[in-house]
C-alpha cells in the first residue's frame, strides 16, 4: 500500500520479520532500507548478535530505519526488554535520501506495532550503547 503523502510502500516481509522479533525473539535487530519506493528488509541480526554488531550493520553514508531489541536489567534486578526504532541518517548521506527517509518515517513506524522508544541519529555517538541504555530505563 503506497502512502499518498510519501508514495512509499512497505513490504509485507518488514511487518512479518518485526512480528517475529517481537513475539518469538528470532532476531536481535532488523535493518530496513528504501528500495524503489518501498521499504524492504536490508539485514537481519540473529538473537546472539550484540549492539556492536547492530551498529556495524548500518552503512556510514546511507540512511536506514532499524529496530533493535534491547535486553537490560533494572535496578530492582528484573530482566526487561525494549524495542527501539532508530532512524539512521548519517551526515555523509545524500540530502534527497535524508528527505525521503524523514518524510516516510512516521508512516513506516506505524506499521510496526510495538515500538517502545524512538531515536534519531546522524552520527554513531548519538546512538551509543550508553544512550540506548539510558533511554531504556
Amino acid at each position: 500500500m503506497a502512502n499518498a503523502a510519501s508514495g512509499m510502500a512497505v513490504d509485507d516481509e518488514c511487518k512479518l520479520k518485526f512480528l517475529e522479533l517481537k513475539a518469538k525473539r528470532n532476531y536481535r535487530f532488523i535493518v530496513f532500507k528504501i528500495n524503489n519506493q518501498q521499504v524492504v528488509v536490508d539485514k537481519l541480526g540473529g538473537p546472539d548478535e550484540t549492539y556492536e554488531d547492530f551498529t556495524a550493520a548500518l552503512p556510514v553514508d546511507e540512511c536506514r530505519y532499524a529496530v533493535f531489541d534491547f535486553d537490560f536489567t533494572t535496578s530492582e534486578n528484573c530482566q526487561k526488554s525494549k524495542i527501539f526504532f532508530i532512524a539512521w541518517a548519517p551526515d555523509a548521506s545524500r540530502v534527497r535520501s535524508k528527505m525521503v527517509y524523514a518524510s516516510s518515517k512516521d508512516r513506516f513506524k506505524r506499521e510496526l506495532d510495538g515500538i517502545q522508544v524512538e531515536l534519531q541519529a546522524t552520527d554513531p555517538s548519538e546512538m551509543s550503547f550508553d544512550i540506548i541504555k539510558a533511554r531504556a530505563i
